[in-house]
């Protein structure tokens, strides 16, 4: 079984919980950012966040980024750092759907890859 780590605004945490199902009726163990599910502090929360994303059991991470006020593919800057984070502990990098603009020349850099809404593309 694969882990994925899930990270997004919390803005949009029943998307991620949405996900979260899916992913689990294909095999996934899912981590969740629970402490900022759970309304913990932020130092707190991104801390143990940062955590599960760089745990050498954790595979992949996935990042929500659904649309918020009316900005399609969003990645806030929190999940801009955990992608950074990610990106440094050589961990595979989805986004559930497309680029987000303003960090496109960072997210291909990277070779951050955009599921476009298909999570069977998850490899």
């Amino acid at each position: 079984m694969k882990n994925i780590v899930l990270c997004g605004s919390m803005k949009v945490k029943d998307k991620i919980l949405e996900v979260k199902d899916e992913l689990e009726k294909r095999d996934f163990n899912v981590l969740l950012p629970k402490e900022c599910m759970e309304g913990l502090p932020k130092i707190i929360a991104s801390r143990k966040h940062f955590e599960r994303i760089i745990d050498k059991d954790n595979d992949y991470i996935l990042i929500v980024n659904a649309t918020k006020k009316g900005i399609e593919n969003y990645i806030g800057p929190n999940s801009f750092a955990e992608i950074a984070f990610a990106f440094y502990f050589n961990k595979k990098i989805y986004l559930l759907n497309d680029i987000y603009e303003p960090y496109e020349d960072e997210l291909v850099g990277w070779g951050v890859i955009p599921l476009k809404g298909d999570l069977d593309n998850i490899k």
